[in-house]
């Protein structure tokens, strides 16, 4: 069993899914069970997988949970274009929250490249 904490993207993906969860209270109350909640369940879902193929067996079944991180990562950083074109976050939130998310994604593909 590998220690999740001890891969960099995962402490990104932790600290991503903090800034979400500050940065989404202040989203419109009609947004809660919408965009709100697809964007902290995106993040969060990122250094879950990460957690959970930690706890699995096998290299590929790590890899398995890495690609679907990737995916959390990918959905992450359309709803923040979306919050952005909404006007619910600034264009200076948008760019680092962004930034990390393509981060992240970069970072899942080395990691799964090297297993």
């Amino acid at each position: 069993m590998k220690d999740y904490k001890k891969y960099n993207v995962w402490i990104i993906g932790h600290e991503v899914t903090m800034d979400i969860y500050n940065l989404t209270q202040s989203f419109p109350a009609d947004e809660k069970f919408e965009i709100t909640n697809q964007m902290r369940r995106a993040s969060s879902s990122i250094p879950a997988n990460i957690a959970e193929g930690c706890g699995r067996e096998s290299d590929a079944e790590f890899r398995r949970f890495l690609i679907i991180s990737q995916g959390s990562a990918s959905e992450l950083a359309y709803f923040t274009i979306l919050a952005k074109d909404l006007k619910y976050i600034k264009n200076d939130d948008f760019l680092i929250i962004h930034d990390k998310a393509n981060k992240i994604k970069r970072s899942l593909n080395n990691l799964i490249q090297k297993l």
